[in-house]
C-alpha cells in the first residue's frame, strides 16, 4: 500500500507540481489549502507525512503544527516544513520549538525534497540504505539513462 502523505500549501500551482511529482514516485496524495483544512484533512486521513507550509491563510503553518502536536491522534505524524522562509530562526523555530522533523526551502532541489520524504518515511528508521540509497539509485539510473 502506498505511504499517504498530505501536502498543505495555498499556492495552487506549487501544490499541483508536489502532488505530481510524489505521485509519480508511487506515493498517494491528499492536499489542503490552509491550516485549517490541513488539520481536518490530517484527522481525516491520518497521513503517514504532512508536507506544511508556514505562510497560509485562515490558519498558518506554525498554528497548524502546534495544534497537531497538540491533538493525541495527530502528534506522531511527522511534519517537513515546506515554505520559501530559509532563515535560521525560522528552521530553529520550526523544528525545535514547534516539533518539525524536517524542512525544506522553496524552491527546493528535486533529488533532495524526494531524499528528505524517503527518510522521514522509513518504518522505524530501519529500511536498508533510506535516504542515502535512494539518491544513489536514483543517480545510477539517471547515469545509466544518459549513457544508453
Amino acid at each position: 500500500m502506498a505511504k499517504k502523505i498530505l501536502v498543505v500549501d495555498d499556492d495552487q500551482n506549487l501544490l499541483k507540481m508536489v502532488e505530481s511529482r510524489l505521485q509519480a514516485n508511487g506515493y498517494a496524495v491528499i492536499t489542503a489549502r490552509d491550516g485549517q483544512e490541513g488539520l481536518e484533512k490530517a484527522k481525516a486521513e491520518m497521513p503517514n507525512l504532512i508536507l506544511l507550509d508556514i505562510i497560509m491563510p485562515r490558519m498558518n503553518g506554525r498554528e497548524a503544527l502546534k495544534k497537531l502536536r497538540e491533538n493525541d491522534e495527530t502528534k506522531s505524524i511527522p511534519v517537513i516544513m515546506l515554505t520559501v522562509k530559509g532563515e535560521v530562526d525560522d528552521i530553529v523555530q520550526s523544528l525545535v520549538h514547534n516539533g518539525a522533523i524536517d524542512y525544506i526551502v522553496k524552491p527546493y532541489v528535486a533529488l533532495d525534497f524526494l531524499a528528505k520524504i524517503k527518510n522521514s518515511l522509513r518504518a522505524d528508521k530501519e529500511e536498508p540504505g533510506g535516504a542515502c540509497q535512494f539518491l544513489l539509485d536514483t543517480i545510477e539510473e539517471k547515469v545509466k539513462k544518459t549513457l544508453e
